[in-house]
């Protein structure tokens, strides 16, 4: 039987972020110490605002680090809802991360050719054959308050996709395209770190963590609950464990 997710928490959403940010940065060197690269898939939202600030002025080398996104809007990187725009914004720029090392989706194509072009490119960098799927050193994921993670929400007939790498979603809830990376890459991460804040996420947080599992119900258990996972948690959003 797969050992438990580690819960770190926290008494702020910013210690929080701080843990979080030591963590994935002690992942990131440990890649790279047996490694010449390391990769590093990031989330989008409110919740990694912090994070990124604090990853931004760690003292770490982020020249052999490439960053992907996990999931993208159907928007202008410019646009306030892009979140490669908030990752530039607080991360990529303040931290001097080499342009050649940012495998942004392109949110601002057409969403059948963003995921395409989104899929090449992580097949070319991967070098992966047909069939193949990305294995990511550090995969950032946050969650919702209807349990759902990447561009997975509840219900959607992708979660059932463990072939793919990437692909256009069309979410009704938000009346939004969207790019994301599917189940079986999120499974396949050497380490999933999972960032939820808020009294509005502690119900999700309890559903996600102790219900029977159901990937169409509660989308954010892929992935989440096995030994390679680890949540950074403020106390609201872990009132009800």
């Amino acid at each position: 039987m797969a050992q438990q997710p580690q819960l770190r928490i926290a008494g702020t959403p910013e210690e929080s972020a701080r843990d979080c940010s030591a963590f994935i940065l002690e992942k990131l060197a440990e890649t790279l110490s047996l490694a010449s690269r390391a990769t590093l898939a990031i989330s989008g939202g409110s919740t990694p605002k912090l994070l990124f600030a604090e990853m931004a002025k760690a003292a770490f080398d982020w020249s052999k680090v490439h960053i992907f996104w996990v999931d993208e809007r159907c928007v202008a990187p410019t646009d306030s809802q892009s979140n490669y725009k908030l990752a530039n914004q607080t991360l990529l720029q303040a931290a001097k991360i080499p342009l050649l090392n940012i495998h942004r989706v392109y949110g601002e194509l057409p969403p059948e050719e963003g995921a395409k072009r989104y899929n090449a490119e992580i097949k070319t960098f991967f070098h992966l054959g047909e069939g193949r799927l990305p294995v990511f050193d550090v995969l950032h994921r946050g969650m919702g308050p209807d349990c759902h993670t990447a561009s997975l929400f509840p219900g959607e007939s992708l979660i059932a996709d463990r072939s793919r790498i990437a692909a256009h979603v069309w979410v009704e809830k938000m009346k939004m395209d969207r790019v994301t990376l599917l189940p079986g890459v999120l499974l396949a991460a050497k380490n999933t770190v999972l960032q939820v804040a808020g009294t509005d996420k502690a119900d999700a947080l309890r559903q996600v963590l102790k219900e029977p599992e159901d990937y169409f119900r509660y989308p954010c258990q892929i992935a989440s609950r096995d030994d390679k996972a680890v949540w950074f948690l403020d106390r609201p959003a872990a009132a009800m464990l």
